[in-house]
């Protein structure tokens, strides 16, 4: 039995080398595969945000119990990119 796992190891010593090589290679072309889409789709995600209209509405309280007295439940959401009662701030100083 001895004799069997010794002339297996013998037979694979050959290949071990560009197979370890391969698998290295392998290993870190997938985390920087994977770095790259995290950092895509982080910037997809930030530009995105960057689009909500909350903060210059004169309606948006920045009060964490009551953000928006319109539509207190989609603000600083996707779902307030579209809001139709968007008014911007004319006087900064009354807000």
């Amino acid at each position: 039995m001895q004799e069997l796992i010794s002339l297996l190891i013998k037979s694979i010593q050959p290949f071990l080398v560009p197979i370890c090589f391969f698998g290295a290679w392998l290993i870190i072309s997938l985390v920087l595969w994977s770095l790259w889409t995290a950092t895509r789709d982080s910037l997809k995600t930030a530009q995105r945000m960057h689009q909500i209209p909350c903060p210059g509405c004169q309606f948006f309280t920045d009060n964490y119990r009551l953000k928006c007295t319109v539509h207190p439940s989609i603000a600083n959401t996707e779902e307030a990119i579209e809001c139709t009662d968007f008014q911007p701030k004319t006087n900064p100083y009354l807000y």
